[in-house]
């Protein structure tokens, strides 16, 4: 990668560098002009110009004097002069001098990010966002090549100080996208706002016709625009993130098992929310006898938006732990009346949806498919909204019935807001469920110290969406807590799962292998990995890359 010069921030440091100066240069020969005259007029001295000079440096630089001084004891405007020449030296040079100094050091030190690369088989992603940081952890797991086309000089700077490979450059510009080896690139992902996106796209595939371009929007409705401009994928995670969200609200309502993940023919995973009041709520999972009563396996657990896997016999079920759970469907069916609380079993009170962008209306059409009651709360008036008002105002969610609700769904843009919201909402009702979307990873397990029952980050959505996409790798629930995935482990072959220890070595676990067009399910420790087999396993995303480091 080749390394720009002299930047426009280094540039504008030295103009200011220099304009500085120049006028403590001005300043130092109207003094000096100032002395001579003074010292003629008030002690009758005829000094040189340089003389003059060479005083007002001294007293500037505040080093001392020599001869001169001994005509100025008598004369109250020479040391009047002295003085004023004084304190503006020591405010030119120590005060203000530091000012310029100090922001042309940053730069000289500052290590300029790349704007070429020569990779090949990478995947370019224009620009950094959350969400492109959740599909970097992906790359860098598959050990996949890639770069980060920032046009934000600061962030891309930020961004090479931390090691991740970045270059400067508009995604926009064809120039730009060439510099970056587009026409080598594996995939181009279009990460920035949907207007924009259709500007990358195009140049995308003027710089690379035959390099597949992904693009990520917001807005479902632009969708076909985003296509004809020549993206050969579309992703919209906002709108996915919104089904899963009212898929739990759904699934809590009734009994059925709406939102399981079918891995094969009657076998599936799901993620069962423990409620207060539940017949498992406050025993360990030993002592709720889990698999003796149902046949279903516990593979992991989130405790409070801690993810474990396997979790300690001893670990105690409470009102917040979510179950990942793994049987067929007969078996989770049972497992899950066990997780509902008597209290809420009946309760057919309405959703209420805090939140109409995209993702709000995404869940009040799902649940409206489902013929779920629903009320929609949003500080706009607009169509589709009930209530207008600030949810975190108790009276606006009493006025919405969240004392008679079943559950609340906080699909808010500010994470800040729906962490709020959440406290609000348990201090009103709480036996009211709390589903909340979060913005950033970071937010998870505040929402859930809050109080929240269920929570999905839009970013961990939309980088399992995007690698899904780019890698080859089949990520088979991207909506999902826990990352699924469907792919080949040639670090297992010949192995017995005793042998390989999976679980001790990387907190993943395996729950079904695919072999010769068939799922085995039964996977004892003395079951061996064979060369063609496709084996499925279940983790958060730290422990999927660590499985794909050692076993992949």
């Amino acid at each position: 990668m080749s390394i720009t010069g002299d930047g426009p921030g280094l540039s504008k440091a030295k103009r200011r560098l220099g304009r500085y100066l120049t006028g403590a240069a001005a300043l130092i020969i109207t003094y000096a002009f100032i002395y001579r005259w003074a010292m003629g007029q008030f002690a009758g001295e005829d000094v040189t110009f340089i003389q003059a000079l060479h005083v007002v440096v001294e007293t500037f630089t505040t080093t001392g004097y020599g001869e001169q001084t001994a005509f100025w004891m008598d004369s109250p405007q020479l040391l009047t002069l002295s003085i004023l020449m004084q304190l503006t030296g020591v405010t030119t040079v120590f005060l203000t001098l530091p000012l310029f100094l100090v922001p042309l050091v940053k730069d000289a030190l500052r290590t300029d990010p790349p704007t070429t690369s020569d990779l090949t088989d990478h995947v370019i992603v224009c620009t950094y966002t959350p969400r492109g940081d959740a599909l970097v952890n992906e790359l860098d797991a598959m050990a996949m090549p890639y770069i980060i086309l920032e046009s934000d000089r600061e962030l891309a700077e930020e961004l090479y100080a931390d090691g991740y490979t970045v270059a400067h450059g508009d995604p926009e510009s064809v120039e730009d996208l060439e510099a970056v080896n587009a026409e080598s690139a594996l995939a181009i992902v279009a990460d920035d706002d949907d207007e924009t996106n259709a500007s990358i796209i195009l140049a995308a595939k003027q710089a690379a016709p035959d390099s597949r371009v992904v693009s990520v929007i917001e807005d479902q409705r632009v969708s076909d625009y985003h296509r004809f401009a020549g993206a050969d994928e579309v992703v919209s995670p906002r709108r996915l993130l919104g089904e899963s969200l009212a898929g739990k609200a759904t699934t809590s309502i009734s009994s059925a098992l709406g939102d399981a993940i079918e891995i094969g023919e009657d076998f599936e995973v799901a993620e069962l929310l423990v409620q207060r009041g539940s017949p498992v709520e406050g025993e360990t999972i030993a002592e709720s006898g889990i698999g003796r009563l149902t046949g279903a396996n516990i593979i992991g657990a989130w405790f409070t938006g801690e993810f474990v896997s396997p979790p300690s016999p001893h670990a105690i079920i409470d009102e917040h732990t979510i179950l990942l759970v793994v049987g067929r469907e007969r078996q989770l069916e049972q497992l899950r009346e066990l997780t509902l609380s008597s209290a809420r079993r009946f309760r057919r009170g309405t959703v209420i949806i805090a939140g109409y962008g995209e993702v709000g209306s995404t869940a009040a059409e799902t649940l409206a498919s489902a013929g779920v009651p629903h009320l929609v709360v949003d500080k706009q008036d607009k169509p589709g909204v009930d209530i207008v008002g600030d949810v975190t105002k108790p009276q606006t969610l009493m006025e919405a019935g969240v004392d008679e609700a079943r559950s609340i769904i906080l699909a808010l843009d500010d994470d800040t807001t729906a962490i709020f919201t959440t406290l609000v909402s348990e201090r009103v009702s709480e036996e009211t469920e709390v589903i909340a979307r979060a913005n950033e990873t970071e937010s998870i397990a505040k929402l859930y110290r809050a109080g929240a029952d269920y929570v999905l980050a839009l970013s961990t959505v939309a980088g399992r969406m995007l690698a899904s996409r780019v890698l080859d790798e089949e990520v088979i629930a991207p909506e999902s807590q826990i990352e699924i995935v469907r792919t080949n482990a040639p670090g297992l072959v010949g192995k017995t799962l005793a042998e390989a220890d999976v679980r001790a070595r990387t907190n993943c676990t395996i729950i079904a292998v695919e072999r010769n067009g068939g799922l085995l399910t039964e996977l004892g420790p003395d079951f061996s990995v064979e060369k063609n087999d496709d084996v499925l396993v279940a983790g958060i995303d730290e422990d999927i890359y660590q499985f794909n480091e050692r076993f992949g």
